[in-house]
């Protein structure tokens, strides 16, 4: 592995420009690519096979490209799924992201700990799995929902939040003895923390982002030492080219990506 190789970065959408600029504030001179399959969003509302067998494509494809050091996918509904197919098809590590069930549970002072995240991660065997581990001590209370996607995904493109409708998701936690800390197991879900703790302010929200982030540096760190970096420009690949990604391009320039490559599934 050496850092003249490029990193990449994959998500169903934005949520992952969080890991992405931590790896970033890691490595500044890093050449970091994202791969965004915004015509495939949001994952949690597909199904297991399709979800594989698309973000598997998609994936590869963009390796056959750039040739990085490794991949990381950024979004929970992946990572659950995904990771085991791309490890036996991929030569190179790849870092996944799950919910941040553990450090929530050593957080939380009532031990009432609330899930938000995609219908699909809240469901999963994984989830309950990271649950019974972990938190086996702690009451769990989930919601599965995907508005919350598009919510974020509008805020980076310029829209208002619609606060009354967050509020009316989050509700079940907002009465008597609701959970003191929130995982958020989605990546978008960090892009409307602040407009969560605005609809629960006894609460705080907690996710993975740092902790992928020194991930990858534990496996950058043998070649961080003598690598000479050659920066090249960071692509920003995508799906679907679309007047929502016109409008989020700002942002994905301020975290600095610097090019626009469309990609397509090769799945019928």
């Amino acid at each position: 592995m050496s850092l003249r190789q490029p990193i990449l970065v994959f998500d169903s959408g934005v949520g992952g420009l969080s890991v992405w600029q931590a790896i970033r504030l890691a490595y500044p001179e890093l050449t970091c690519h994202y791969l965004m399959d915004n015509e495939g969003q949001p994952y949690g509302e597909l199904d297991d096979s399709t979800l594989i067998r698309r973000a598997c494509d998609l994936i590869m494809q963009v390796v056959a490209q750039v040739n990085p050091a490794l991949v990381v996918v950024a979004c929970n509904s992946a990572s659950t799924l995904v990771l085991p197919t791309l490890r036996k098809q991929l030569d190179l590590p790849v870092v996944g992201v799950v919910p941040a069930i553990k450090p929530a549970a050593f957080q939380s002072s009532n031990k009432h700990i609330g899930i938000l995240a995609t219908p699909g991660t809240v469901a999963r065997a994984y989830t309950q799995a990271l649950i019974d581990e972990f938190a086996a001590d702690c009451r769990i209370s989930r919601i599965g929902n995907s508005e919350l996607v598009g919510m974020a995904e509008d805020k980076l493109a310029g829209r208002a939040v619609n606060l009354p409708r967050l509020a009316e998701i989050l509700a079940p936690w907002s009465q008597g003895d609701g959970p003191d800390t929130i995982v958020l197991g989605c990546t978008h879900f960090p892009l409307l923390a602040t407009e969560i703790i605005e609809c629960l302010p006894a609460a705080h929200c907690i996710d993975s982002g740092e902790a992928i982030a020194r991930r990858v540096t534990n496996l950058l760190l043998p070649a961080a030492n003598t690598a000479k970096l050659d920066v090249k420009e960071r692509t920003l690949w995508v799906t679907k080219q679309d007047q929502r990604l016109a409008q989020q391009w700002s942002s994905f320039l301020l975290a600095g990506l610097t090019q626009i490559q469309v990609i397509k599934s090769r799945l019928t």
